[in-house]
């Protein structure tokens, strides 16, 4: 009998875009509590990045996989399966180590809880673009930050999928939306997809612009990927009483504790990443049934950025190294 292979991309060595190799290796089949999946598309997120580079919160094992979104049909189950059926549609939540279960291939295998059915509305395209931002917003602005109709949220590097996903979910629950971003080539984008107000910080004064627009009140809600010696300002231009949820390091300098605006402000700086949600049973099926609304009523919807094909996988890591990017950028097959 002959064996299916499936296109699969891994990498062997820490390095640039260049060390993810194509490779044809044989299709398994999904053991108890897993589900195969034929991919249609991929999402591409700056975990993978970070991966790649040795970077991230989990070390490669080589050969490792990558990968923690992709939507497809479900094509084989495992013993015990019983949310999803074969033929299924149905896209990733990142509950996984990427490292065991990267979706960077024509046929991937993950757990059964990092499956969801998403919303018919939806093309596979942005099946694939929905829970690793959505989760990440909704965990910090509503599960953690419990944000409030009419406060100010600050989100900065908001024209990432999850800082769009902020936006959205920020602007559902009637927040004021501050969005920064570092060019001004971004400004009239993130004010049509919803942004109150927009900072270039390339250009502007973040400490002066929160002022007049908060009325020298601050931001309730601060939410950062950025780190480094941001979080001075950021500590600067939050509220009394505010908090600063930090899911990311972006900035390559070290991160000082704000102490005085801590203590002046009674300040709440915590760190966080979407596992506190998805790894929590109860939390998860709360984000995912608010995120899945959401969607249906088209309050929340995905900005497709740009598509590759699975060719230009390369490609697609170099574009998000590029920083150009505003919203998700996609892998097809």
């Amino acid at each position: 009998m002959k064996i299916k292979k499936s296109k699969t991309v891994r990498f062997h060595e820490i390095g640039n875009a260049d060390v993810l190799k194509m490779e044809t290796l044989p299709i398994s089949n999904p053991k108890e509590g897993e589900v195969r999946i034929k991919v249609e598309a991929l999402g591409i997120n700056r975990a993978e990045i970070m991966l790649r580079e040795g970077q991230y919160l989990e070390d490669p094992v080589f050969p490792s996989r990558l990968g923690y979104e992709a939507s497809g049909v479900v094509d084989a189950v495992g013993l015990d399966v019983t949310s999803v059926k074969i033929g299924d549609i149905i896209s990733t939540i990142p509950t996984f180590s990427m490292v065991q279960y990267g979706v960077y291939g024509e046929s991937v295998i993950v757990p059964e809880n990092a499956v969801a059915k998403y919303p018919k509305n939806l093309s596979s395209i942005e099946g694939t673009s929905i829970w690793m931002a959505y989760i990440t917003a909704y965990g910090a602005l509503v599960e953690i930050g419990s944000i409030q109709k009419n406060d100010f949220v600050l989100i900065t590097a908001s024209s990432s999928s999850v800082g769009l996903a902020s936006i959205q979910i920020a602007k559902a629950e009637g927040a004021f939306v501050i969005a920064t971003t570092r060019g001004a080539d971004k400004k009239q984008f993130l004010l049509d997809v919803g942004a109150d107000f927009v900072i270039v910080t390339d250009h502007e004064d973040l400490v002066e612009k929160i002022a007049a627009i908060t009325n020298k009140k601050g931001a309730n809600l601060i939410f950062d990927p950025i780190a480094g010696s941001i979080l001075e300002s950021l500590a600067e231009v939050a509220s009394k009483g505010g908090m600063i949820i930090e899911y990311g390091a972006l900035a390559s300098d070290t991160t000082p504790f704000p102490l005085f605006s801590a203590l002046e402000k009674g300040l709440t700086i915590r760190g966080y990443t979407l596992f506190e949600i998805t790894s929590d049973t109860e939390k998860l099926a709360k984000a995912k049934e608010f995120v899945f609304k959401g969607l249906q009523r088209e309050e929340l919807k995905p900005e497709i950025d740009r598509v590759f094909p699975f060719e230009k996988i390369i490609e697609a890591h170099q574009y998000m190294e590029s920083n150009q990017q505003k919203g998700k950028i996609v892998v097809t097959i």
